[in-house]
């Protein structure tokens, strides 16, 4: 497993990658402190040491992974219809992840990462 996206997206394909480099690069755009890892074995987006965001293709589609499960509840109940588990949130090439949902994400996982630091 690689810890750079960049790697991580150049091995998927084109077709897959089209699909997951924007959104990487707006969490990103959001988050310019966020650095390449890996968490829970997935290559990541890290804030500090804690994972911040991990998008993956599945057999389905493709998945965002928040690492909270407090997150996708949050996030979920705030744009209802979209499929996900309680550690993530599901998505297509065809039926795309709105953004307004990704930054949702990440700002809730941020907003989460910093209020344990205050803690």
């Amino acid at each position: 497993m690689t810890d750079s996206i960049a790697e991580f997206i150049a091995s998927l394909g084109s077709e897959r990658a089209s699909v997951l480099a924007p959104y990487f690069a707006r969490a990103r755009e959001l988050v310019p402190d966020a650095v390449d890892g890996v968490s829970y074995g997935m290559p990541a987006l890290k804030l500090g040491d804690k994972g911040l965001l991990s998008l993956m293709p599945t057999k389905a589609g493709f998945s965002a992974y928040p690492y909270s499960s407090d997150v996708v509840a949050a996030v979920m109940a705030r744009h209802p219809g979209i499929e996900h588990t309680k550690g993530s949130v599901h998505f297509t090439a065809a039926e795309l992840l709105p953004l307004a949902v990704l930054d949702d994400l990440v700002r809730t996982r941020v907003a989460e990462l910093d209020a344990r630091k205050k803690r």
